[in-house]
């Protein structure tokens, strides 16, 4: 690649970084749902004829998003279980990784979690779509590795059923606490039950399952 081709290169990726960073700014203020290509545009500075070179539309731009935040995500479970040598232990960590991740980045979670609303093609091309699709499959190789190394060292149970599935099942699960603890926050501090408590009792209930008995 000659030099003139790598700036043209680098320049492009500096353009949709920045458009990003729009979008996430624009999504911080007014939503998700409310935001607007018209509204990134601006944020970004571009015309919206140049926005859609990068991005087809506000589906394509979330995507995006979903790209960024699923690498962020990734490496805080990276280095989640990089804290602990027990299987066990790592999935509990990855676990307050993803809670703190959501607490962090409310606009990343807010993204993922119309992404997981919509019905992705797992075999998409390689476009914003794919991308999402292949980083989410990364997200979960780190917490699979981690489930099977705890049923390799005795802290999580042979029986528990395929490593693939459970991860699924503790993202689905944590998921849903994370917005329940969200939306509902009011409803639930009327009983006296805070977002903390919530998590606690979710990630004790899940280390509980699947918990070598002994």
């Amino acid at each position: 690649m000659n030099y003139l081709v790598e700036r043209r290169q680098e320049e492009k990726e500096r353009r949709r970084a920045d458009i990003l960073d729009a979008a996430e700014a624009v999504a911080g203020a007014v939503g998700v749902d409310a935001m607007t290509m018209d509204q990134v545009a601006r944020k970004a500075r571009l015309s919206r004829a140049l926005l859609y070179v990068y991005f087809q539309d506000k589906s394509d731009l979330l995507f995006g998003l979903c790209n960024r935040a699923l690498d962020q995500l990734h490496l805080r479970f990276v280095e989640a279980v990089a804290r602990h040598r027990e299987g066990i232990r790592q999935v509990e960590a990855c676990g307050r990784a993803y809670v703190a991740f959501a607490q962090e980045f409310p606009v990343y979670f807010e993204a993922l979690s119309r992404f997981e609303a919509h019905s992705p093609d797992p075999n998409a091309e390689i476009g914003n779509e794919g991308a999402c699709v292949l980083a989410g499959e990364r997200v979960h190789a780190v917490l699979i590795a981690a489930l099977e190394l705890g049923m390799r060292d005795g802290t999580i149970r042979a029986d528990a059923g395929p490593a693939p599935l459970i991860s699924v099942t503790l993202w689905a699960f944590l998921h849903g606490v994370i917005q329940l603890a969200s939306t509902k926050a009011t409803l639930l501090a009327h009983d006296g039950i805070t977002m903390q408590h919530l998590v606690d009792q979710a990630l004790l209930m899940c280390a509980r399952s699947l918990a070598q008995p002994g």
